[in-house]
């Protein structure tokens, strides 16, 4: 279990983290999502331990996060960052083989490169094995990246926007993977999305993050209502559930402000041609 107790992060007298406690258990996806600019990247930055806490506790398997340990801290994660350029003169097999990089020598084992191959084949990738990775598009970095974060076989996998760049069908091969593997292996997934009815498929857990604060916490059925879109993103929305109970947000456009850029078109095209005129 990942424990996270009393979490602050401040920097540049900017609160990122207030009192943040959770804890998250061994596989299950957890979902962080929540406006832009409100610590979810953050989060996942401050328990790999790239940013300092001002004060709490992150614990995992009986270890307490510590600048000192930092490496071996680390060992434990796959990370893959919102960053998705990939600018290395390298393989497409190549980038994947380096999330084995502990383990690699001056010769590769057979084993490893039929694991990176089948990796790469799960994801419907092999294709693109021996290309060069520079020459690829945003979206295949996205899954040769997430290829590679599944070579370094986690106890904690960490993903910052992973379906960002990818198509509708992608979006589903990568996310339907991450599940399967996170059940199968024991992992403790994290990942940040923006789509809220992604999040609601996929989140056996939902982490709701607001000005810092974790505001919810829990399953998509549980907590994703009306009243919580509306808080957290201040936006009107009905929530209906399917067949199978899962939770579909359809947001409502606000007629009000259509209605008053159609009220105010004559002023500005008015003050348009005045200005147009003093040239």
């Amino acid at each position: 279990m990942l424990q996270v107790n009393n979490l602050n992060v401040v920097i540049d007298d900017l609160v990122l983290a207030k009192d943040m406690s959770f804890a998250l258990e061994s596989g299950k996806v957890n979902v962080i999502i929540g406006p832009n600019g409100t610590g979810k990247s953050t989060l996942l930055k401050t328990l790999f331990g790239d940013i300092h806490t001002k004060s709490g506790e992150i614990t995992f398997a009986n270890e307490t996060l510590q600048r000192k340990q930092l490496s071996r801290w680390r060992k434990q994660f796959g990370y893959m960052p919102q960053d998705i350029r990939l600018d290395v003169e390298l393989s497409v097999l190549e980038v994947v083989l380096l999330g084995q990089l502990n383990a690699l020598g001056f010769r590769l084992d057979d084993s490893v490169i039929k694991e990176a191959l089948s990796a790469l084949d799960k994801i419907g990738l092999l294709h693109l094995a021996n290309r060069p990775v520079n020459k690829l598009s945003g979206g295949q970095c996205q899954m040769i990246l997430f290829a590679q974060a599944l070579m370094r076989k986690p106890q904690i996998l960490m993903l910052d926007e992973p379906v960002s760049a990818l198509d509708l069908h992608f979006q589903h091969v990568l996310l339907d993977h991450l599940d399967a593997q996170t059940k199968e292996q024991g992992w403790i997934t994290i990942m940040v999305l923006h789509d809220l009815n992604l999040a609601a498929q996929y989140a056996d857990n939902l982490l709701v993050l607001k000005d810092g604060k974790l505001i919810a916490t829990g399953h998509p059925n549980n907590i994703l209502t009306p009243s919580l879109v509306k808080n957290v993103y201040n936006v009107e929305a009905d929530i209906t559930k399917d067949a199978a109970g899962i939770p579909f947000v359809r947001t409502i456009r606000n007629n009000r402000a259509a209605t008053s850029i159609i009220e105010n078109k004559e002023p500005k095209e008015q003050a348009i041609k005045v200005a147009e005129g003093a040239f």
